[in-house]
């Protein structure tokens, strides 16, 4: 399936590996670029210098393409924008905030810019600036979210910009890969079923409660302080909501969570701990490498599309 983003990444499948923290790490990375996809390492939190170690060990076992996403409220981000243009990375998608400071820079790297954009004003504003396209990522998606669903952002920035979309949120099958291309997107990027790949690095437990889930067991903390977070229901989640309609400061909050992603990914306290998840969770039922996810994916997108 050839599209402008297969043609500008230069891979096989119009699929993009989430660059989600604690979980998009070097194995995960390469397998999806492996599998024709594109696979992201997530900068997250992390410095420069672990992100460089990621992408070194990610090149060990792939030659083709991988990318870097970029985490802009991190205090690294400076330094991991260094690391990706040092390091001869060809594409950066980048989350929670605004790129403009580094797009100078990147472009003179030859460096593809993606930015993830919640708003029909941001994708527009990062065209100006010079992206290569943007991830139009509804608040189906598992951690920080937006308040736009899939299905509305991503007509409407298809319709606002020119540079292709990537549509993202709630995809998790072939079905959804061709609903996006149905809304106009050019690619889809899919975090939540490469959870459970094979290759992931995540505990078991955490794999099994997302393998485990309903379709009503995600829950989204923070909005009353602006900053929505998805993930699946458990004593945190609970916790969390009773203490944020008590009316408990985001500074509170905040504390509360600190390093309970790590707990949940690395530990496997899926009781205490954050399991982000999308609303996908649902649909996903058995672990698979992460070739056999995106064969199986595209095949039922080509016949749904007719090709």
């Amino acid at each position: 399936m050839k599209t402008r983003i297969t043609e500008l990444l230069g891979v096989e499948h119009p699929i993009i590996q989430g660059g989600m923290a604690w979980v998009a790490e070097h194995h995960l990375a390469a397998a999806v670029s492996e599998a024709g996809g594109l696979g992201l390492i997530g900068g997250a939190n992390a410095p420069g210098e672990v992100v460089r170690s990621e992408i070194r060990k990610a090149k060990e076992l792939t030659g083709k393409p991988i990318g870097v996403n970029v985490m802009l409220l991190s205090p690294h981000a400076e330094d991991v924008a260094k690391v990706v243009v040092e390091e001869g990375i060809k594409v950066v998608t980048t989350g929670a905030g605004n790129p403009e400071k580094y797009m100078d820079m990147w472009k003179a790297a030859g460096i593809k810019v993606i930015p993830v954009v919640a708003s029909v004003a941001l994708a527009k504003r990062m065209e100006k600036y010079g992206a290569d396209a943007v991830v139009a990522e509804g608040c189906e998606s598992g951690g920080h979210i937006g308040e736009q669903t899939t299905m509305t952002l991503v007509p409407q920035i298809v319709d606002a910009v020119s540079i292709p979309v990537i549509a993202a949120g709630g995809i998790g099958d072939g079905r959804g890969i061709a609903a996006a291309f149905m809304l106009g997107a050019e690619a889809v990027q899919i975090g939540t079923r490469f959870v459970v790949a094979k290759e992931s690095i995540v505990h078991d437990n955490y794999k099994q409660r997302i393998i485990k889930a309903k379709d009503i067991d995600s829950a989204v903390t923070g909005r009353s302080h602006g900053h929505p977070v998805r993930s699946l229901r458990n004593q945190m989640t609970r916790e969390y909501a009773r203490l944020e309609e008590e009316g408990k400061s985001f500074e509170e909050l905040e504390y509360m969570t600190l390093g309970t992603l790590r707990k949940a990914v690395q530990e496997g306290d899926i009781t205490n701990g954050t399991v982000m998840a999308g609303q996908i969770a649902g649909m996903i039922s058995k672990e698979q490498t992460c070739k056999e996810m995106i064969d199986e994916m595209m095949e039922q997108a080509d016949r749904l599309l007719g090709r």
